[in-house]
């Protein structure tokens, strides 16, 4: 794998312990730290999905600068470092669905996928911690599923990493993927970073 952080000259802050967007970001041939944001994601609200996930990767941003000392602490830097964050939230019928924070919710979830379809919608965000320069923007997918078997909900919503992505389903996972019927859209913005708009952001960061 190369190290393109690296050879480009910057070093990479990914501000997520996602294991889904974690691999994204290896595969696209990057090296990072993780420093993750401590933030009520409930406190913040929008009607449109659009703009909650660009908000939470920005409040997510603002968070993990703040731990890191603020910007000025890296602006005397030979190399500039660039912040990673993002945010994904599902729409299921109009209504934005987050992690789910019950067994309720989670086969609530779940059981409505059956058979049916969610969109997804997915933010990036790149901030160059050196120049203050920041690049944002989403993304939408939809995922269309097979009927899923009642024994397969049950053995979901026993799972912990449910409780962990936003509406509760996990697109690579075992229990999950033989369900799947198609995706609109791209498979990486579903699973929570879209590397066309990471590549281009960090490349507009750059400039």
């Amino acid at each position: 794998m190369t190290k393109k952080a690296m050879e480009r000259g910057f070093k990479l802050i990914l501000g997520s312990q996602s294991m889904a967007r974690k691999r994204i970001l290896a595969k696209m041939g990057y090296e990072y730290t993780i420093v993750t944001a401590d933030i009520d994601e409930k406190a913040i609200r929008t009607d449109k999905p659009e703009d909650l996930v660009v908000a939470l990767a920005g409040a997510k941003a603002m968070e993990i600068i703040s731990k890191l000392g603020g910007e000025s602490q890296f602006a005397q830097d030979p190399q500039p470092t660039l912040l990673i964050t993002a945010d994904t939230v599902v729409v299921y019928k109009g209504v934005i669905r987050e992690k789910p924070t019950s067994k309720e919710e989670a086969r609530e979830f779940i059981k409505g996928y059956s058979g049916s379809h969610g969109g997804v919608v997915g933010s990036v965000l790149v901030w160059n911690l050196k120049t203050g320069v920041r690049r944002g923007g989403w993304d939408k997918a939809e995922v269309y599923f097979h009927e899923i078997p009642e024994r397969v909900i049950d053995e979901l919503i026993d799972d912990a990493i449910t409780y962990t992505v936003a509406g509760g389903a996990m697109l690579e996972h075992p229990l999950i993927s033989p369900f799947v019927d198609s995706v609109v859209g791209g498979v990486d913005t579903v699973m929570g970073l879209s590397k066309e708009l990471t590549e281009k952001f960090i490349n507009d960061v750059l400039l």
